[in-house]
Protein backbone atom coordinates (compact mmCIF):
# COMPACT_ATOMS: atom_id res chain seq x y z
CA UNK A 1 0.00 0.00 0.00
CA UNK A 2 2.94 2.55 0.83
CA UNK A 3 4.09 1.81 -2.38
CA UNK A 4 1.20 2.16 -4.00
CA UNK A 5 0.53 5.86 -2.64
CA UNK A 6 4.31 6.83 -2.81
CA UNK A 7 4.11 6.09 -6.48
CA UNK A 8 0.35 7.86 -7.08
CA UNK A 9 2.39 10.75 -5.67
CA UNK A 10 5.07 10.67 -7.55
CA UNK A 11 2.87 10.17 -10.63
CA UNK A 12 1.00 13.60 -9.90
CA UNK A 13 4.59 14.90 -9.58
CA UNK A 14 5.39 14.33 -12.40
CA UNK A 15 2.29 14.97 -13.91
CA UNK A 16 2.16 18.69 -11.87
CA UNK A 17 5.81 18.95 -13.43
CA UNK A 18 5.14 18.59 -17.08
CA UNK A 19 2.21 20.58 -16.77
CA UNK A 20 4.58 23.29 -15.61
CA UNK A 21 7.68 23.27 -18.02
CA UNK A 22 7.56 26.07 -20.23
CA UNK A 23 7.50 25.66 -23.58
CA UNK A 24 10.82 27.43 -25.68
CA UNK A 25 10.51 29.15 -28.51
CA UNK A 26 9.82 27.70 -31.41
CA UNK A 27 8.33 27.15 -35.06
CA UNK A 28 6.53 23.70 -35.46
CA UNK A 29 4.66 22.15 -38.91
CA UNK A 30 1.18 21.93 -37.91
CA UNK A 31 -1.92 19.80 -39.42
CA UNK A 32 -5.52 19.01 -39.11
CA UNK A 33 -6.36 15.75 -40.16
CA UNK A 34 -9.52 14.69 -42.24
CA UNK A 35 -8.82 10.63 -42.55
CA UNK A 36 -5.28 10.70 -44.73
CA UNK A 37 -5.83 14.17 -46.02
CA UNK A 38 -3.82 17.05 -44.28
CA UNK A 39 -4.71 20.49 -43.53
CA UNK A 40 -1.14 22.16 -43.17
CA UNK A 41 -0.32 25.22 -41.96
CA UNK A 42 3.01 26.52 -39.68
CA UNK A 43 2.69 27.40 -35.95
CA UNK A 44 5.28 29.46 -34.29
CA UNK A 45 5.19 29.77 -30.71
CA UNK A 46 7.06 32.30 -28.11
CA UNK A 47 6.68 32.44 -24.13
CA UNK A 48 5.61 35.90 -22.93
CA UNK A 49 6.90 36.86 -19.54
CA UNK A 50 3.58 36.57 -17.89
CA UNK A 51 4.15 32.94 -18.32
CA UNK A 52 1.70 32.72 -21.25
CA UNK A 53 2.64 32.35 -25.19
CA UNK A 54 2.39 34.37 -28.38
CA UNK A 55 0.81 32.10 -30.93
CA UNK A 56 1.23 32.78 -34.37
CA UNK A 57 -0.42 30.46 -37.37
CA UNK A 58 1.71 30.72 -40.82
CA UNK A 59 -0.17 30.37 -43.89
CA UNK A 60 2.29 31.26 -46.78
CA UNK A 61 2.76 35.16 -46.66
CA UNK A 62 0.24 35.59 -43.81
CA UNK A 63 0.71 35.70 -39.81
CA UNK A 64 -1.94 35.17 -38.35
CA UNK A 65 -2.28 36.24 -34.32
CA UNK A 66 -3.94 33.92 -31.92
CA UNK A 67 -5.50 34.39 -29.13
CA UNK A 68 -2.46 34.23 -25.85
CA UNK A 69 -1.94 30.89 -25.53
CA UNK A 70 -1.95 29.20 -22.12
CA UNK A 71 -1.16 26.51 -20.32
CA UNK A 72 -3.75 25.13 -18.50
CA UNK A 73 -3.25 20.95 -16.50
CA UNK A 74 -1.54 19.19 -19.24
CA UNK A 75 -2.50 20.84 -22.15
CA UNK A 76 -1.47 24.14 -24.13
CA UNK A 77 -4.99 25.94 -25.40
CA UNK A 78 -4.29 27.94 -28.22
CA UNK A 79 -7.24 30.11 -28.79
CA UNK A 80 -8.94 32.00 -31.58
CA UNK A 81 -11.66 33.25 -29.05
CA UNK A 82 -13.56 35.67 -31.72
CA UNK A 83 -14.27 32.37 -33.95
CA UNK A 84 -14.96 30.63 -30.53
CA UNK A 85 -12.19 28.51 -31.55
CA UNK A 86 -9.50 26.52 -29.60
CA UNK A 87 -6.38 24.21 -30.54
CA UNK A 88 -6.34 21.78 -27.29
CA UNK A 89 -2.79 19.94 -27.48
CA UNK A 90 -0.01 17.72 -25.42
CA UNK A 91 3.20 18.78 -25.87
CA UNK A 92 6.59 16.87 -25.75
CA UNK A 93 10.10 17.83 -26.91
CA UNK A 94 8.77 17.71 -30.38
CA UNK A 95 5.68 16.90 -30.87
CA UNK A 96 1.97 17.97 -30.72
CA UNK A 97 -1.03 16.19 -30.47
CA UNK A 98 -4.65 17.10 -29.43
CA UNK A 99 -7.27 18.46 -31.29
CA UNK A 100 -9.31 21.33 -32.70
CA UNK A 101 -12.33 22.11 -30.91
CA UNK A 102 -15.27 24.64 -31.40
CA UNK A 103 -18.16 26.06 -29.24
CA UNK A 104 -21.11 25.03 -29.83
CA UNK A 105 -24.34 26.26 -28.44
CA UNK A 106 -22.19 26.52 -24.95
CA UNK A 107 -20.34 23.16 -25.66
CA UNK A 108 -16.84 23.14 -26.72
CA UNK A 109 -16.75 19.98 -29.05
CA UNK A 110 -14.02 18.20 -30.63
CA UNK A 111 -13.65 18.89 -34.49
CA UNK A 112 -10.71 17.75 -35.97
CA UNK A 113 -7.38 15.71 -35.09
CA UNK A 114 -4.35 18.01 -34.47
CA UNK A 115 -0.51 17.27 -34.89
CA UNK A 116 2.40 19.52 -34.96
CA UNK A 117 5.99 18.50 -35.39
CA UNK A 118 8.97 20.97 -34.42
CA UNK A 119 11.35 22.10 -36.17
CA UNK A 120 9.77 21.05 -39.62
CA UNK A 121 8.34 24.35 -42.22
CA UNK A 122 7.41 22.16 -45.33
CA UNK A 123 3.94 21.65 -46.55
CA UNK A 124 3.29 18.88 -48.79
CA UNK A 125 6.61 17.97 -49.98
CA UNK A 126 9.64 18.05 -47.39
CA UNK A 127 12.16 18.37 -49.91
CA UNK A 128 11.84 21.00 -53.42
CA UNK A 129 10.75 18.55 -56.02
CA UNK A 130 11.66 19.45 -59.56
CA UNK A 131 8.60 20.06 -61.75
CA UNK A 132 7.92 20.46 -65.29
CA UNK A 133 4.40 21.91 -64.77
CA UNK A 134 3.70 25.96 -64.96
CA UNK A 135 0.34 26.47 -63.09
CA UNK A 136 0.91 30.09 -62.53
CA UNK A 137 -2.01 32.10 -63.47
CA UNK A 138 -5.52 32.73 -63.59
CA UNK A 139 -8.45 30.01 -63.58
CA UNK A 140 -12.36 29.91 -64.46
CA UNK A 141 -13.12 27.63 -62.01
CA UNK A 142 -16.40 25.69 -61.28
CA UNK A 143 -17.18 24.25 -57.44
CA UNK A 144 -19.95 20.96 -57.85
CA UNK A 145 -22.66 21.26 -55.42
CA UNK A 146 -24.08 17.98 -55.45
CA UNK A 147 -26.97 18.94 -52.78
CA UNK A 148 -28.03 21.65 -55.45
CA UNK A 149 -27.21 19.87 -58.19
CA UNK A 150 -25.42 22.83 -59.32
CA UNK A 151 -22.18 24.76 -59.73
CA UNK A 152 -20.57 28.06 -57.93
CA UNK A 153 -18.40 30.42 -60.28
CA UNK A 154 -14.63 31.12 -58.71
CA UNK A 155 -11.56 32.76 -60.32
CA UNK A 156 -8.60 30.79 -58.97
CA UNK A 157 -5.04 32.65 -58.95
CA UNK A 158 -1.52 31.19 -58.58
CA UNK A 159 1.40 31.88 -58.32
CA UNK A 160 4.54 29.37 -58.38
CA UNK A 161 8.43 29.87 -57.47
CA UNK A 162 9.60 26.50 -58.10
CA UNK A 163 7.45 23.45 -56.83
CA UNK A 164 6.00 26.18 -54.41
CA UNK A 165 2.75 27.51 -54.71
CA UNK A 166 0.61 30.45 -53.15
CA UNK A 167 -3.07 31.75 -54.45
CA UNK A 168 -6.59 31.89 -53.52
CA UNK A 169 -9.95 31.32 -54.96
CA UNK A 170 -12.03 34.36 -55.71
CA UNK A 171 -15.97 34.13 -55.16
CA UNK A 172 -18.92 36.73 -55.39
CA UNK A 173 -18.88 36.87 -51.70
CA UNK A 174 -15.16 36.61 -50.71
CA UNK A 175 -12.11 34.71 -51.24
CA UNK A 176 -10.19 31.89 -49.89
CA UNK A 177 -7.55 34.12 -48.03
CA UNK A 178 -3.82 32.71 -47.85
CA UNK A 179 -3.42 29.29 -49.32
CA UNK A 180 0.04 27.97 -49.76
CA UNK A 181 1.49 24.13 -50.46
CA UNK A 182 3.38 22.54 -53.36
CA UNK A 183 3.26 20.56 -56.72
CA UNK A 184 3.84 17.03 -56.01
CA UNK A 185 4.14 14.89 -59.34
CA UNK A 186 1.29 15.66 -60.87
CA UNK A 187 -0.49 17.08 -58.05
CA UNK A 188 -0.64 20.36 -56.48
CA UNK A 189 -1.78 20.23 -52.72
CA UNK A 190 -2.23 24.01 -51.05
CA UNK A 191 -4.22 24.40 -47.72
CA UNK A 192 -5.03 27.02 -44.76
CA UNK A 193 -6.35 27.40 -41.40
CA UNK A 194 -7.23 30.89 -40.13
CA UNK A 195 -9.48 29.69 -36.36
CA UNK A 196 -12.45 29.51 -38.18
CA UNK A 197 -12.13 27.59 -41.39
CA UNK A 198 -10.02 24.91 -42.38
CA UNK A 199 -9.04 24.36 -46.37
CA UNK A 200 -7.50 21.79 -48.40
CA UNK A 201 -7.28 21.46 -52.29
CA UNK A 202 -5.93 18.67 -53.80
CA UNK A 203 -6.04 18.25 -57.53
CA UNK A 204 -4.50 16.31 -60.58
CA UNK A 205 -2.62 18.77 -63.39
CA UNK A 206 -3.83 17.76 -66.59
CA UNK A 207 -2.08 17.68 -69.60
CA UNK A 208 -5.11 19.75 -71.47
CA UNK A 209 -3.85 22.87 -69.08
CA UNK A 210 -6.71 21.83 -66.64
CA UNK A 211 -6.67 21.42 -62.73
CA UNK A 212 -9.25 19.10 -61.73
CA UNK A 213 -9.41 17.92 -57.56
CA UNK A 214 -11.51 18.19 -54.34
CA UNK A 215 -11.70 21.08 -51.30
CA UNK A 216 -11.49 19.76 -48.16
CA UNK A 217 -13.44 22.08 -45.88
CA UNK A 218 -14.15 22.12 -41.90
CA UNK A 219 -15.01 18.70 -40.46
CA UNK A 220 -17.16 17.04 -43.38
CA UNK A 221 -17.23 19.44 -46.31
CA UNK A 222 -15.83 18.37 -49.89
CA UNK A 223 -16.71 19.84 -53.33
CA UNK A 224 -15.44 18.60 -56.67
CA UNK A 225 -13.80 21.45 -58.84
CA UNK A 226 -12.45 21.76 -62.09
CA UNK A 227 -9.90 25.08 -62.88
CA UNK A 228 -9.25 26.00 -66.82
CA UNK A 229 -6.88 28.51 -67.42
CA UNK A 230 -8.21 31.82 -68.46
CA UNK A 231 -6.55 35.25 -67.99
CA UNK A 232 -9.99 36.91 -68.98
CA UNK A 233 -12.43 34.64 -65.67
CA UNK A 234 -13.71 37.71 -64.00
CA UNK A 235 -16.66 37.48 -61.48
CA UNK A 236 -19.76 39.31 -62.18
CA UNK A 237 -19.93 42.89 -60.83
CA UNK A 238 -20.02 43.12 -56.92
CA UNK A 239 -21.93 45.57 -56.83
CA UNK A 240 -24.96 43.55 -58.97
CA UNK A 241 -25.79 41.36 -56.20
CA UNK A 242 -27.17 43.54 -53.11
CA UNK A 243 -29.35 46.41 -54.31
CA UNK A 244 -31.96 49.03 -53.02
CA UNK A 245 -35.34 48.17 -54.19
CA UNK A 246 -37.88 50.06 -56.64
CA UNK A 247 -38.78 52.95 -54.41
CA UNK A 248 -35.82 53.61 -52.25
CA UNK A 249 -33.10 55.91 -51.88
CA UNK A 250 -32.06 56.06 -47.97
CA UNK A 251 -31.85 53.51 -45.12
CA UNK A 252 -33.83 53.61 -41.94
CA UNK A 253 -33.48 52.11 -39.11
CA UNK A 254 -32.34 51.82 -35.39
CA UNK A 255 -30.33 49.28 -34.09
CA UNK A 256 -28.51 48.62 -30.25
CA UNK A 257 -24.85 48.85 -29.76
CA UNK A 258 -23.47 46.55 -26.81
CA UNK A 259 -24.40 49.13 -24.12
CA UNK A 260 -28.15 49.37 -25.29
CA UNK A 261 -27.87 52.52 -27.15
CA UNK A 262 -29.53 53.09 -29.91
CA UNK A 263 -27.83 54.20 -33.31
CA UNK A 264 -29.39 55.83 -35.97
CA UNK A 265 -28.24 57.07 -39.58
CA UNK A 266 -30.46 60.29 -38.32
CA UNK A 267 -28.11 60.98 -35.30
CA UNK A 268 -25.98 64.20 -35.07
CA UNK A 269 -22.98 62.22 -35.77
CA UNK A 270 -24.15 61.15 -39.78
CA UNK A 271 -25.61 64.46 -40.50
CA UNK A 272 -23.96 65.87 -43.26
CA UNK A 273 -21.63 62.95 -44.03
CA UNK A 274 -20.68 60.40 -46.30
CA UNK A 275 -21.53 57.44 -44.42
CA UNK A 276 -19.68 53.76 -44.92
CA UNK A 277 -22.13 50.91 -43.31
CA UNK A 278 -20.34 47.51 -42.78
CA UNK A 279 -22.17 44.72 -42.66
CA UNK A 280 -20.31 41.62 -40.86
CA UNK A 281 -20.32 39.27 -38.11
CA UNK A 282 -17.95 38.03 -35.53
CA UNK A 283 -17.81 34.42 -37.02
CA UNK A 284 -16.52 35.39 -41.04
CA UNK A 285 -12.59 35.48 -41.54
CA UNK A 286 -13.19 37.56 -44.93
CA UNK A 287 -14.95 40.22 -42.58
CA UNK A 288 -11.90 39.84 -40.28
CA UNK A 289 -9.82 41.20 -43.12
CA UNK A 290 -12.20 44.06 -44.04
CA UNK A 291 -11.84 45.36 -40.26
CA UNK A 292 -8.36 45.01 -40.92
CA UNK A 293 -8.26 47.68 -43.35
CA UNK A 294 -11.64 50.12 -41.87
CA UNK A 295 -9.30 50.52 -38.83
CA UNK A 296 -6.38 52.31 -40.10
CA UNK A 297 -8.23 53.82 -42.76
CA UNK A 298 -10.88 55.96 -40.57
CA UNK A 299 -8.20 56.85 -38.25
CA UNK A 300 -6.25 58.34 -41.31
CA UNK A 301 -9.64 59.78 -43.02
CA UNK A 302 -12.45 60.62 -40.27
CA UNK A 303 -11.65 64.27 -39.94
CA UNK A 304 -12.43 64.59 -43.78
CA UNK A 305 -16.12 63.87 -42.80
CA UNK A 306 -16.40 60.46 -42.97
CA UNK A 307 -18.14 57.97 -40.69
CA UNK A 308 -18.04 54.30 -40.51
CA UNK A 309 -20.75 52.23 -38.80
CA UNK A 310 -20.58 48.39 -38.39
CA UNK A 311 -23.70 46.47 -38.38
CA UNK A 312 -23.33 43.24 -37.13
CA UNK A 313 -25.20 40.21 -37.95
CA UNK A 314 -24.62 37.27 -35.50
CA UNK A 315 -25.34 33.89 -34.80
CA UNK A 316 -27.99 34.65 -31.96
CA UNK A 317 -30.05 37.75 -31.83
CA UNK A 318 -29.63 37.65 -28.27
CA UNK A 319 -27.46 40.71 -26.82
CA UNK A 320 -26.36 38.66 -23.89
CA UNK A 321 -24.65 35.90 -26.26
CA UNK A 322 -23.23 38.35 -29.06
CA UNK A 323 -22.88 41.22 -27.31
CA UNK A 324 -19.75 39.89 -25.70
CA UNK A 325 -18.76 38.65 -28.92
CA UNK A 326 -19.08 42.43 -30.73
CA UNK A 327 -16.79 43.81 -27.86
CA UNK A 328 -14.22 41.20 -28.24
CA UNK A 329 -13.74 41.81 -32.07
CA UNK A 330 -13.87 45.68 -30.86
CA UNK A 331 -11.15 45.10 -28.85
CA UNK A 332 -8.94 43.28 -30.95
CA UNK A 333 -8.91 45.35 -33.66
CA UNK A 334 -9.01 48.33 -31.85
CA UNK A 335 -12.30 49.40 -33.57
CA UNK A 336 -12.76 53.16 -33.10
CA UNK A 337 -16.18 53.38 -34.69
CA UNK A 338 -19.29 51.87 -33.37
CA UNK A 339 -20.86 48.86 -34.10
CA UNK A 340 -24.25 47.84 -33.55
CA UNK A 341 -26.06 44.58 -32.97
CA UNK A 342 -28.34 44.40 -36.33
CA UNK A 343 -29.60 41.01 -36.89
CA UNK A 344 -28.93 37.47 -37.60
CA UNK A 345 -26.70 35.62 -40.35
CA UNK A 346 -29.29 33.59 -41.36
CA UNK A 347 -31.72 33.68 -44.50
CA UNK A 348 -33.61 35.87 -42.83
CA UNK A 349 -31.01 38.82 -42.35
CA UNK A 350 -32.76 40.97 -45.00
CA UNK A 351 -35.55 41.69 -43.00
CA UNK A 352 -33.19 44.00 -40.82
CA UNK A 353 -32.55 46.30 -43.73
CA UNK A 354 -36.41 46.01 -45.42
CA UNK A 355 -35.13 48.18 -48.44
CA UNK A 356 -32.54 45.99 -49.67
CA UNK A 357 -33.12 43.16 -52.11
CA UNK A 358 -31.49 40.86 -49.84
CA UNK A 359 -27.96 40.74 -47.67
CA UNK A 360 -26.01 37.95 -50.43
CA UNK A 361 -22.84 37.77 -48.57
CA UNK A 362 -20.27 38.64 -46.00
CA UNK A 363 -18.73 41.42 -45.91
CA UNK A 364 -21.19 44.05 -47.40
CA UNK A 365 -20.15 47.64 -47.66
CA UNK A 366 -23.14 50.29 -48.28
CA UNK A 367 -21.80 54.06 -49.30
CA UNK A 368 -23.83 56.62 -48.29
CA UNK A 369 -23.68 60.30 -49.48
CA UNK A 370 -24.06 63.74 -47.70
CA UNK A 371 -27.12 63.21 -48.24
CA UNK A 372 -27.91 60.07 -46.73
CA UNK A 373 -28.72 58.65 -50.17
CA UNK A 374 -27.39 55.23 -50.91
CA UNK A 375 -24.63 55.28 -53.42
CA UNK A 376 -23.48 52.29 -54.10
CA UNK A 377 -23.56 48.44 -52.25
CA UNK A 378 -20.18 46.58 -52.72
CA UNK A 379 -20.75 42.49 -51.91
CA UNK A 380 -17.59 40.93 -50.95
CA UNK A 381 -14.33 41.50 -50.16
CA UNK A 382 -11.13 41.00 -52.07
CA UNK A 383 -8.75 40.48 -49.05
CA UNK A 384 -4.86 40.89 -49.10
CA UNK A 385 -4.33 37.07 -49.63
CA UNK A 386 -5.85 38.25 -53.53
CA UNK A 387 -2.75 40.41 -54.26
CA UNK A 388 -3.63 42.92 -56.76
CA UNK A 389 -7.58 42.59 -56.79
CA UNK A 390 -7.02 44.06 -52.43
CA UNK A 391 -4.72 46.55 -54.56
CA UNK A 392 -7.45 47.48 -56.27
CA UNK A 393 -10.27 47.37 -53.77
CA UNK A 394 -8.15 50.11 -51.83
CA UNK A 395 -8.18 51.86 -55.12
CA UNK A 396 -11.93 52.26 -56.25
CA UNK A 397 -13.05 52.31 -52.00
CA UNK A 398 -10.28 55.73 -52.16
CA UNK A 399 -11.94 56.95 -55.40
CA UNK A 400 -15.49 56.79 -54.10
CA UNK A 401 -15.21 58.37 -50.93
CA UNK A 402 -12.99 61.06 -52.50
CA UNK A 403 -16.11 61.41 -55.41
CA UNK A 404 -18.71 61.34 -52.72
CA UNK A 405 -16.67 63.73 -50.25
CA UNK A 406 -16.21 66.23 -53.53
CA UNK A 407 -20.38 66.69 -53.74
Amino acid sequence: MKKTVLGLFAFLFALSTFAQTPIPKSTWRAALLRGHNEVVFGLEITPKSNGRYEAVVINGAERLPMDEAYLEGDSLHIPMLIFDSDLVVKVSDNQMKGSWKKNRNGVWVSVLPFKADKGEIYHFAKKPQATSHNVAGKYATYFQRPERKDSSFAVGILEQKGSKLAGTFLTPTGDYRYLAGDIVGDSLFMSCYDGSHAFLFRAAILANGKIRGGMWSGISGYQPFTSTRDEKAALPPPTALTYLKPGYETLDFSFPDTKGNKISLKDERYKGKVVVLQLSGTWCPNCMDETKFMVPWYKKNASRGVEILGLMFERSPEMKISGPKIDFMAKRFGVPYPLVLAGTNDANAGQALPALNKVAGYPTTIFIDKKGRVREIHTGFSGPGTGKYYDQFIEEFNALISKLLAE
